[in-house]
């Protein structure tokens, strides 16, 4: 027999009471993934204007001020500062989201026990902070740590109590602490000089926050429990190959924009990889990349199967991506086209994460694991 769909097993009630996912949780998570990616726009912003080093400290601006001082750190500051004021904003709907999640899937306990968790985590980070002092001028960093590591102990405690949809909260967790990390890596990345590596990692975070959110979203309008795969069987093959493209495409491109003139500062040393070279090389796995979603939109839209609108929607993606790349490098890598190129990759990875999650769909229950606004959700 040809190898086509898995068929779905048998509907099997969980015996849970249905989990409701409300409006305000479905409004701060679509809010929580735009703000992923605003952040890359605005981190784009910071490197493309020479705004690296507008705050030469971290997490003060300088030494003296939280903020930036016009008269002395100018433009460069103000950019500076509203990618950091932005990180802010980020986090604060991380937490939010994270916390009406764990209060619709647990009730009071897991939210309770995440709070308990923070305050642990301000306490630990106090303490790491109070001992690095002692040996080390830039203690804050220590600081970081003590909370990361408390985060990461509450999400691991979070998942073991929860009863009923593990994945939305693991979700959660995920991108509050990639966003605590992501802090932390910034302020390493001012402490280091901007030092290129880390900035590429930094951005590469950034666009793997932006997928987590997305994922959020999709599996929150879905039932829980068991899924099974709704493609065929070399379909889903071909599309891990095309995220292997598309990994090695924003690889490449991360090193093509260190090698080249934006590297965040008119005094930072780049990578010292030939930029031209580069170009070239991250071009290759890009255009194969367009060729291999080419294929997988078009025999998804022939056979009918479930992710075929979200295939097209990468299509026009990765088609604009390739405009926009040959454009800027035609035109001496003008800053607004960069940058457009660098949130477009990012909306690039969100919708192939989006289109490889509708590639399982869920094996609906008589009492659905999950709700939004109080009404059952079906695939």
């Amino acid at each position: 027999m040809p190898d086509t769909i898995a068929p779905a097993a048998p509907p099997v009630s969980s015996g849970r009471p249905s989990v409701v996912l409300g409006r305000p949780l479905r409004v701060l998570a679509w809010l929580s993934f735009l703000a992923e990616v605003i952040i890359i726009g605005t981190g784009g912003a910071v490197r493309l204007t020479g705004s690296g080093l507008g705050c030469s400290d971290w997490p003060l601006c300088t030494p003296e001020s939280l903020v930036p001082i016009y008269e002395v750190q100018g433009i460069h500051g103000i950019i500076e500062f509203g990618n950091r004021t932005m990180t802010g904003v980020v986090g604060l709907l991380a937490i939010a989201v994270l916390l009406l999640a764990l209060h619709a899937v647990g009730g009071r306990r897991p939210l309770v026990a995440a709070l308990w968790f923070a305050a642990g985590g301000i306490v630990a980070g106090a303490i790491c902070f109070g001992v690095a002092a002692l040996f080390v001028d830039e203690p804050f960093a220590f600081f970081s740590v003590g909370l990361i590591l408390a985060t990461v102990i509450g999400a691991v405690h979070s998942l073991r109590i929860i009863p009923a949809r593990r994945d939305l909260t693991a979700l959660a967790w995920l991108v509050l602490i990639g966003v605590v990390a992501q802090a932390f890596v910034g302020g390493v990345t001012v402490l280091t000089g901007l030092n290129p590596f880390i900035v590429g990692f930094h951005y590469a975070s950034s666009l793997v926050l932006v997928c987590i959110t997305a994922a959020f979203v999709v599996r929150m309008r879905e039932p829980g429990g068991a899924r099974t795969r709704v493609v065929p069987r070399w379909f889903a093959g071909l599309s891990h190959l095309t995220g292997l493209a598309l990994a090695v495409t924003i690889f490449f491109g991360v090193l093509t924009t260190g090698s080249g003139p934006h590297s965040g500062d008119a005094n930072v040393v780049r990578d010292g990889f030939d930029a031209t070279v580069l170009a070239h090389v991250h071009s290759w796995p890009g255009y194969i990349l367009a060729a291999l979603v080419t294929v997988l939109a078009i025999a998804a839209w022939t056979l009918h199967l479930e992710p075929r609108r979200w295939l097209l929607v990468l299509v026009l993606a990765i088609l604009v991506q390739v405009g926009v790349g040959v454009w800027q490098a035609r035109d001496g890598l003008p800053e607004l086209l960069v940058g457009i190129h660098m949130v477009l990759a990012a909306l690039s990875a969100a919708a192939y994460t989006v289109a490889v999650l509708k590639m399982r769909s869920p094996i609906t229950t008589p009492d659905a694991t999950a709700t939004t606004d109080g009404h059952s959700a079906r695939a």
